[in-house]
């Protein structure tokens, strides 16, 4: 008789739901704040193997996993969060607390009508980019620009 393996579908870390078929490498990737390098740096200091496949990770591992993201020993020139505009620190932010800093960040911008804060009210883009070709959004839907004749 064959021993039955227990099969993971999906390994859940970090709040993300990840890939069993991928590698730790890029598996790390799809979590919100965990780069290429980040995941590098993670596989290097818990000493995984990157090209082991998701669902070869023991719970240990992954448990592991889990600890070293809440607490991250990475390089500063790797953390996204350089002088935190409150604590003046650098950090290294993940899933929902990134995209809450980043929503937060802007609304400050907003406020203080900064150039940037500006360009995010427009719906204009933010670092220089180019307007005259690029960026037209829905101008039909907004009242401006030619209007397609109905057809009958």
């Amino acid at each position: 008789m064959k021993e039955e393996q227990s099969f993971k579908s999906l390994v859940r870390i970090a709040g993300t739901d990840i890939d069993t078929n991928a590698r730790v490498y890029k598996g790390l990737t799809s979590i919100k704040g965990i780069s290429w390098a980040v995941s590098n740096a993670i596989c290097k200091k818990l000493t995984i193997e990157k090209n082991k496949k998701v669902r070869d990770l023991t719970e240990e591992e992954i448990k592991k996993i889990e600890e070293s993201l809440t607490n991250l020993d990475i390089p500063n020139f790797l953390k996204n969060r350089k002088r935190d505009f409150e604590e003046g620190d650098d950090k290294h932010l993940i899933g929902t607390n990134l995209a809450l800093k980043t929503e937060f960040d802007i609304k400050r911008m907003k406020k203080i009508k900064s150039y940037k804060g500006i360009r995010h009210q427009l719906d204009q883009p933010v670092r220089g980019q180019r307007t005259k070709s690029h960026f037209r959004k829905n101008k039909n839907k907004s009242g401006g620009g030619v209007k397609k004749k109905k057809a009958e």
